[in-house]
């Protein structure tokens, strides 16, 4: 969609007169350094002089052609400001601009903008007639065919960019390797595919590290095998999408979130997975930092006391944030809900609530909670493997499970048991996406009450250079309290 502007138009958007003359005066003094636009021709944007050491970032978005967005770093509160106006006289007048891809602020910017827009068609199909209902379902249906289609451009592109790393392999990777990922990882925000740049920059940062050559070149691998897999089963999920009448959301994996799909709640209630009153026990908190999705991690592991299913909140704070967003809290007690939500999954399902109650944590709480532990290491390491045959399944699934006892082997590694003597290694995750703390050194600490007939979380990891199996506790659940050996 090429943007259509002449002056006449670009006055009828300025604020007011001063603003028209001081953006041409801009354009007619060479005030702008850079002017750049993307391949679809939906968003212009460059630097501009100022009356500082550093130039300001300017951009105007027409995604919505009828309303166009301008964006700058200046100070005025005008909108256009005057250095959006000279971008788009410039562009009025053929000056060049170079394509490039859109910036990665930008990019989340218009996600929220998309979503700020389907709530509002929401709210006007619910007061339209039959008629109008069914020409903005069709629109919005088309809009929603043409991103999908995006989608699977994006993930074309990405598959030849993994296919030439295969060729030439991964231990040739130089930095014009790496820039040329970095590049990629840019262009996935045109196609809709957050999913695929926070993947792709896994892969830059491990390609980058020099550390351990033999550990990194097997991590490296793994990611590659990974982002091949979000090709292969992407394409083939949004395929389907667009042979379905409705356009259906997965409700079923997490496939929708690695293509780049932010849930709303309103979606989630939709898609039935809004729930009714529980109590909640957090029984876990860690925070991280990753760097793939460029942002700070804040994760939960909670449980309903009656119920065996492990949940997962989140909350992340991104980078470029970070100062403006508080880090989330622990919780020491149980919080009761009105209502929550629960996200596509598989065996640790995140899910969301808004406001909660909190109470406090007894015996009886803790001993329904002990009771959903899993008995046979056996049983429980067959659900882990089949969930780890799926390359986009979360790496490390989170499980409550019985100790019998916790020993020493003859090298010095521990492991614990179950009723049926079969053992399970005990290990430090060790996973550049995951990067939490190591608890394993802290067991010797631990009462033995705690070490034997006791009730632990933990979660697993696969090493596929060894084909071993570990799992690293994070908290005991004990008869009157949790020991968290993770804050």
């Amino acid at each position: 969609m090429a943007i259509t502007i002449d002056d006449q138009y670009i006055d009828s958007l300025a604020p007011n007169a001063a603003a028209a003359k001081n953006g041409r005066g801009l354009l007619q003094k060479k005030k702008l350094v850079a002017l750049y636009r993307t391949a679809d021709d939906t968003l212009i944007f460059g630097e501009c002089a100022g009356s500082g050491k550093s130039n300001y970032q300017c951009s105007v978005d027409f995604i919505q052609q009828d309303k166009p967005v301008s964006r700058c770093t200046c100070p005025s509160r005008q909108f256009p400001c005057k250095h959006a106006l000279a971008i788009m006289y410039a562009y009025a007048a053929g000056e060049t601009f170079n394509e490039a891809p859109i910036p990665e602020d930008i990019a989340s910017k218009r996600e929220k903008l998309e979503k700020r827009e389907e709530k509002k068609e929401e709210r006007e199909q619910s007061a339209s007639t039959p008629a109008e209902s069914a020409r903005k379902k069709t629109a919005s249906k088309n809009a929603l065919k043409k991103k999908i289609q995006a989608q699977l451009d994006g993930l074309d592109l990405l598959e030849k960019l993994t296919l030439s790393l295969v060729r030439s392999g991964l231990g040739t990777a130089d930095k014009q390797v790496i820039k040329n990922i970095n590049d990629h990882v840019k262009q996935m925000g045109n196609y809709y595919l957050s999913g695929a740049q926070n993947e792709l920059r896994r892969l830059s940062l491990l390609l980058a590290d020099k550390s351990d050559p033999e550990q990194r070149y097997t991590a490296e691998v793994e990611q590659l095998s990974r982002i091949q897999a979000l090709v292969q089963k992407g394409r083939t999920h949004l395929q389907a999408r667009l042979e379905d009448s409705e356009l259906a959301l997965d409700t079923d994996s997490p496939i929708e979130e690695w293509l780049g799909h932010t849930w709303q709640l309103a979606e989630l209630e939709q898609y039935g997975l809004k729930q009714e009153a529980a109590e909640l026990v957090q029984l876990a908190f860690v925070s991280y930092e990753d760097a793939g999705r460029q942002e700070f991690v804040d994760l939960g592991y909670w449980m309903e006391p009656d119920k065996d299913t492990i949940w997962r909140t989140f909350n992340y704070r991104p980078y470029r944030a970070v100062k403006h967003l508080r880090e989330e809290d622990s919780y020491t007690g149980s919080v009761k809900v009105n209502e929550w939500y629960r996200y596509p999954g598989d065996l640790n399902p995140r899910i969301r609530w808004e406001g909660e109650i909190p109470s406090s944590l007894h015996a009886d709480l803790l001993a329904r909670v002990r009771q959903q532990a899993k008995g046979s290491y056996a049983d429980a390491i067959k659900t882990v493997k089949n969930q780890l045959k799926n390359p986009l399944a979360d790496a490390h699934p989170a499980m409550l499970l019985h100790v019998k006892s916790t020993y020493k082997g003859n090298n010095g590694e521990l492991y614990i048991t179950d009723e049926q003597d079969q053992q399970l290694l005990l290990g430090n995750v060790q996973d550049h996406s995951f990067p939490i703390p190591g608890t394993t050194e802290l067991l010797p600490y631990i009462a033995q009450d705690g070490l034997h007939d006791a009730v632990w979380l933990g979660v697993f990891q696969h090493h596929v250079d060894t084909g071993q199996l570990l799992f690293q506790p994070l908290s005991m659940i004990g008869e009157q309290e949790i020991i968290r050996l993770l804050y």
